[in-house]
């Protein structure tokens, strides 16, 4: 079976969403409408479509033009919002696009999206025939799965991507029982392997020694897949190993993190910055010495200073991890967040600032003026990772994408 949903994936076939992409931006960004983008709520979060783009003409750069890219957009493309995303990527022609749950790829496909959808996480049974009858390509890392999926099956055969496990170790088929397990798949007239894939689990690292061992014993396994259709996505590459290291035996790549302006590991091009996050002043005020602040006072001014409350916190994906450690931006100049951060605010010391107004723009991540704050710095101050930071986003901040150039 060709992997394709009713046309050629490499195509120049565009997603039907019902506004197109000019309109929609329009739509997204209310200073495309003649209103003061300043009052776009108390908190937000501002994404560049033209970032997202040439983050992925970077993976393709990197990996030459006959590899099939397969953006990943679970998650709500990484908190940044699918719909809106996959308007940008489809301007790529991708291969197809991989999610994590059925649900995401029921999204997708009600966007309109024609492309084949992969849906990377084991599915729960109970969700198996939903994704078959949808046209889903699930993933499939155990026997018991594929009689799953082949159950579901009640018309064509159901296309399927085999998991091959080499060293990840959440999922997948072993990759040396290739014998014992291949001529089932490959022989049940209910399935069609349309893709075969494993996962990196230190792609990032400074050492690659465990990413090529991984690659190795893949392309084995996959050498011993007698009978696979030609056609088949084979693919081992996540963002990292997009960008870092190569996989003779692999036709395609799927990146993620990188996309949404993630910096992915040493040697790496740098990626363009896609999000921002920033927030009002709620009020100002002057404190005397030893004033304290916050959920266990754990902050105390050393003398007459001026703080700052923003109207962010914790509730809105801001992490509690950055108080009286991380920093923020104010007028292209860097200030200490100071005292826990609360469920919905966040303070800051703005005593360096002269006749700091409420209602003036605080930037958490992004740039100001020269200044600038990284996703990734934020996540390393934070104790965490960039990932979380993005799909740690809350529902209530409004996404706002940038018009196109």
């Amino acid at each position: 079976m060709a992997l394709s949903r009713g046309h050629d994936p490499e195509g120049s076939s565009r997603v039907g969403l019902s506004l197109g992409i000019d309109l929609f931006f329009q739509a997204m960004n209310p200073s495309n409408q003649g209103e003061d983008p300043t009052r776009y709520g108390r908190a937000w979060v501002e994404i560049n479509p033209a970032a997202l783009q040439t983050n992925l003409d970077a993976v393709r750069d990197s990996v030459g033009p006959d590899v099939r890219v397969v953006p990943m957009v679970k998650a709500d493309a990484y908190g940044l919002g699918v719909e809106q995303a996959v308007a940008i990527l489809e301007g790529s022609a991708p291969s197809a696009y991989g999610v994590a749950t059925v649900d995401e790829g029921v999204q997708l496909l009600a966007l309109g999206i024609e492309r084949p959808v992969m849906v990377y996480s084991p599915v729960p049974p109970g969700q198996v025939r939903q994704g078959v009858e949808q046209g889903l390509v699930l993933s499939v890392s155990s026997a018991a799965e594929a009689e799953a999926v082949g159950r579901a099956a009640s018309g064509p055969a159901a296309p399927v991507q085999v998991e091959i496990d080499t060293g990840m170790g959440r999922a997948g088929l072993p990759a040396h029982e290739v014998g014992t397990w291949w001529p089932a798949l490959r022989d049940d007239p209910r399935l069609s392997v349309v893709g075969v894939w494993t996962h990196l689990h230190s792609a990032d690292e400074a050492d690659l020694a465990s990413g090529r061992a991984q690659i190795a014993l893949f392309e084995e396994a996959c050498g011993r897949l007698d009978g696979l259709d030609p056609g088949a996505l084979i693919h081992v590459a996540n963002s990292a190993g997009s960008l870092r290291l190569a996989c003779s035996g692999a036709n395609a790549v799927r990146p993620g993190y990188f996309l949404y302006g993630g910096h992915v590991g040493e040697g790496t091009p740098p990626p363009e910055a896609v999000v921002s996050l920033r927030a009002r002043v709620a009020l100002v005020r002057e404190v005397a010495e030893g004033t304290t602040l916050g959920y266990g006072a754990t902050y105390r001014a050393g003398g007459t200073e001026r703080w700052a409350s923003v109207a962010i916190g914790y509730g809105d994906g801001l992490p509690w991890a950055l108080g009286n450690r991380g920093r923020a931006l104010v007028r292209g100049r860097s200030v200490p967040i100071i005292g826990r951060i609360s469920m919905d605010s966040t303070v800051v010391d703005v005593s360096d600032l002269d006749a700091l107004a409420a209602g003036e723009a605080v930037t958490f991540i992004g740039s100001d003026g020269g200044a600038h704050i990284a996703l990734d710095e934020v996540a390393r101050v934070a104790g965490t990772i960039g990932y979380e930071i993005l799909t740690g986003l809350s529902p209530r901040l409004p996404r706002v994408w940038d018009p196109l150039p």
